[in-house]
């Protein structure tokens, strides 16, 4: 449980640095930020999967960069549905979503280390 709050606030912290990075994502503060990287991973565990399942043949037509498209659109929707998290057009969800990805990527292998070497 604890492993998942760590995640959850480096999450967040994650996004407060995507909107300070990229002009077009703004974000209220660490609260906001919280409640946005909720919002998608949720989106990311609930609805993504069934969005690549009905795109598959477009994203292997695409050779796997449709992917891209499809996070992107996670990112808008959960700006969409929250106040205090804002996403000011597609580019910005793209880049928004990139950067997001990688902090994500990182957090994750740095989480499971942490985790691991203290026998968690």
């Amino acid at each position: 449980m604890l492993k998942l709050i760590v995640r959850w606030l480096l999450l967040a912290a994650a996004l407060l640095l995507v909107a300070n990075v990229d002009a077009g994502v703004s974000v209220a503060g660490f609260g906001a930020a919280m409640v946005a990287a909720l919002v998608l991973g949720l989106l990311n565990t609930l609805v993504r999967p069934l969005l690549v399942l009905l795109t598959l043949p477009v994203t292997l037509l695409t050779l796997g960069l449709f992917l891209f498209v499809i996070n992107a659109l996670m990112f808008w929707a959960a700006a969409s549905l929250l106040q205090g998290f804002n996403v000011t057009g597609f580019g910005a969800a793209l880049i928004g979503s990139l950067i997001y990805s990688i902090c994500a990527v990182i957090i994750d292998a740095a989480v499971e280390r942490l985790f691991a070497a203290n026998g968690g």
